[in-house]
């Protein structure tokens, strides 16, 4: 069996053995069924049967994989850890199965969080076998970083809703049968750059079929072949039932559930940048120029020292931040712990890192870098929106910055004043 650049190898500090064993299991063989596959919803559906991928999504006390001792009656507990590994695995075998594998489980965590009973039993073991695929219908045209300022609108008409309103780039969007749509259901929206956190409190989740009457969609191309989409709704009317958790609780399910699954952005991240030092490595030890293999040049040997010292930078980030978060103690209430700071270097850290390794591959491969169909000229192109979704690297800035801060504030006598505040 071919293995596969994966942290729990050798970061065992940060794993157990159900990781172990998980990772034995993601091999090149395994998962070749998704490699070089084109049929989005072929690879989505191979990702639940046979595979058996979905299960990570899941929590253990709903029918998902084990998420560690302690935690199997925990009915929101996904181990983070898991997940890091899948996607550090489909990201060096399948960045298109990795993206939907990603969304599955951003538009199937909200009804974790706070669906119904009814809501889980519809969804989930559908989620689980790869039968249904989920969307996470939250940016807008106007609404990118600023999610309180959606424009979406859901309003009251008997005993059920009507949304109306657009949303865009919204991943599995041609495959998706269900999509978790956010939608104001308060006060009218802030005035673009008002900064108004009132706003949070006016958003609410929705859980809409994909084929509901007022719903249209429409295919987006991108830069790399990925299923991603516009959504229009019309006077789309859903029933009371159709709403996730309380009104008003959209913006903190929206943020708890990016939360969740910021950490393995990172892991995608050093997925494909560890695939693409290796094709460097095999590239550079076969081709000869000026008598000798180019591995033998002092320049190169730079560029790949550089590169595998970012790549294990980036992943000790990314493992740091999963341990954390699945074993710290939970929050008063039963919460899952927040690690936000860490979750954000490692995000931010691993997809800036994996964009500077890519290049330096492309780099080293010369002309045929940028032959159209090479595997590091795909990477090249498909590590460039990691840095976008699931917050900007800036957006990534600003969390690292006030947690750190806040942290600073805490440890400061009483009578001294904050961090950066004159006395």
């Amino acid at each position: 069996m071919t293995k596969l650049a994966l942290s729990s190898a050798d970061l065992p500090v940060f794993f157990e053995e159900r990781h172990a064993a998980l990772a034995a299991r993601l091999t090149a063989e395994a998962l070749a069924p998704l490699a070089g596959a084109r049929d989005a919803a072929d690879v989505a559906r191979r990702m639940g049967e046979p595979l058996g991928l979905y299960a990570h999504l899941i929590p253990e006390a709903l029918g998902g994989a084990p998420a560690g001792a302690g935690r199997a009656a925990d009915r929101a507990a996904i181990d983070v850890r898991s997940l890091v590994l899948v996607r550090e695995a489909l990201g060096q075998v399948s960045p298109l199965a990795d993206a939907i594998f990603a969304v599955q489980g951003l538009g199937s965590y909200p009804v974790v969080l706070a669906g119904s009973d009814a809501q889980r039993r519809e969804i989930l073991p559908d989620v689980l076998s790869g039968r249904r695929i989920g969307a996470f219908a939250l940016t807008e045209p106007e609404a990118g970083s600023d999610v309180a300022s959606l424009r979406t609108e859901a309003r009251r008409e008997g005993d059920g809703w009507v949304l109306d309103g657009e949303k865009v780039l919204i991943s599995n969007v041609p495959l998706a049968h269900h999509l978790v749509v956010f939608a104001r259901t308060g006060a009218a929206a802030p005035q673009r750059g008002g900064g108004d956190a009132g706003g949070r409190a006016a958003i609410t989740a929705f859980l809409v079929d994909s084929g509901a009457p007022g719903v249209s969609a429409e295919p987006l191309p991108m830069s790399v072949p990925h299923p991603i989409g516009r959504l229009r709704f019309e006077g789309c009317r859903v029933p009371d039932s159709a709403r996730l958790g309380e009104v008003g609780g959209g913006f903190k399910l929206a943020m708890q559930t990016l939360d969740a699954f910021r950490i393995s952005v990172g892991a995608a991240a050093n997925g494909m940048a560890a695939r693409a030092l290796r094709e460097a490595i095999a590239h550079v030890t076969r081709r000869r120029q000026f008598g000798a293999p180019l591995s033998e040049q002092q320049m190169v040997r730079a560029y790949l020292a550089e590169m595998a010292t970012e790549l294990d930078a980036a992943r000790l980030l990314v493992a740091r931040a999963a341990h954390k978060r699945d074993t710290a103690p939970e929050k008063a209430g039963g919460a899952a712990a927040r690690v936000s700071t860490e979750a954000a270097m490692a995000k931010m850290f691993a997809t800036e890192a994996a964009q500077r390794i890519i290049d330096r591959a492309v780099q080293l491969h010369g002309g045929m870098g940028v032959i159209e169909g090479t595997e590091v000229e795909r990477l090249y192109r498909e590590i460039r929106p990691l840095r976008i979704y699931e917050g900007t690297t800036e957006i990534q800035k600003l969390i690292i910055a006030k947690g750190i801060l806040e942290r600073a504030a805490a440890e400061l006598p009483a009578d001294e004043p904050p961090p950066g505040r004159a006395p």
